[in-house]
């Protein structure tokens, strides 16, 4: 079996060269590096991974908490997290949290105690118990797509991504309200999340720039899931004056509201207007294709990763949130015929905030 002594020879460098290469602790001159590289893949060397935790205390893996991985957006989510983390030679440790704030501790800290060197995760609507075992225990974290509720007058604890979510909800409601609708109803997602918050605020404000009232009647809790977002959307629909428009709040919600139409036989957008925020993979499938919101979840997942590298690289720099822009996919589900363009949904202007 090859060591790393035989890499070093057969690349006519040192050894503290190649363990630079292997571990990133230096840059090497791109010549020198692939050498290595070149001599790693001839001899068939494989480092030993155990081994070189116990010298640099370092394991070189992640561990990733988000529930429901089977939702394409966190699969998404997940890819980028992959794709980010191998890159940098970092291994992924990966549990489903379910939503369930008890869960949520007993998993992160199972991911804890395989020593991985950082957690990316994505909090659940009641954090609490979460965040004193990181807290307590020191632990480099990342939370993805739901913040932590920082107050007004006080830094961020841990370094954060998300996509934006007022503003492109805003743009949803701008342009149902610019095509005469003036009875749009929300079903948003589990209450306690961020997202959720934040969507009911960009809802809000799309009604405010109309002129509209904001009847409390019109936007329902889908609990982010679909079966939820059926239930909600028959509340809606058996309003004595039902919404001519609807937004839904994530993907799940999508397929809940509209099974509860199909059940009334009422179609899209003839009798009722749909826009969507998260756009999936069979959105233009469906007749019609579905005016959407999507959201940048690859990118959201590799961002997760540069900020944790960078609180590894530096335990002491101050936390950073990182809000991402989303897209507008304008299809037909809102009552434009024959559109279908991608639009940069406006930002807040804020940008990466420190």
């Amino acid at each position: 079996m090859a060591t790393m002594a035989d890499v070093a020879r057969h690349a006519g460098v040192s050894v503290a060269t190649v363990s630079h290469v292997l571990n990133d602790t230096r840059v090497v001159r791109p010549a020198t590096r692939q050498a290595v590289l070149v001599a790693i893949e001839v001899l068939g060397y494989t480092p030993n991974t155990l081994a070189r935790s116990l010298v640099t205390a370092r394991t070189r893996s992640i561990g990733l908490a988000v529930s429901a991985i089977s939702n394409q957006y966190f699969t998404e989510i997940l890819q980028g997290v992959e794709a980010g983390a191998l890159e940098h030679g970092y291994s992924l440790l990966i549990a489903d949290p379910h939503d369930d704030p008890e869960h949520e501790r007993k998993v992160v800290q199972l991911l804890h105690e395989r020593r991985v060197d950082g957690m990316i995760v994505a909090p659940s609507a009641d954090p609490g118990a979460l965040v004193a075992y990181l807290t307590r225990h020191d632990v480099p974290t990342v939370f993805l797509d739901r913040l932590l509720d920082t107050p007004a007058d006080s830094s961020p604890r841990f370094d954060q991504v998300c996509a934006e979510n007022a503003e492109p909800m805003t743009l949803l409601m701008d342009h149902l309200t610019s095509l005469g609708h003036r009875r749009i109803g929300l079903v948003t997602g589990r209450r306690g999340l961020s997202t959720t918050a934040e969507r009911i605020s960009g809802y809000r404000i799309g009604l405010a720039s109309a002129g509209l009232p904001h009847d409390e009647r019109l936007v329902v809790h889908g609990d982010s899931e679909s079966e939820g977002a059926e239930r909600a959307t028959a509340a809606l629909l058996a309003l004595a004056a039902p919404p001519t428009a609807l937004v839904t709040a994530n993907n799940a919600m999508t397929i809940g509201a509209l099974r509860a139409l199909r059940e009334r036989g009422l179609n899209v957008p003839d009798d009722v207007a749909l826009c969507c925020f998260d756009d999936f993979a069979w959105a233009d499938l469906f007749t019609p294709g579905l005016t959407a919101i999507a959201q940048p979840g690859k990118d959201i997942g590799t961002q997760a990763v540069r900020l944790l590298l960078d609180r590894l690289a530096d335990p002491d720099r101050p936390a950073r949130t990182v809000r991402l822009p989303c897209t507008f996919v304008h299809r037909e589900s809102c009552g434009c015929a024959g559109r279908k363009h991608h639009t940069h949904a406006p930002q807040s202007g804020k940008g990466p905030v420190s």
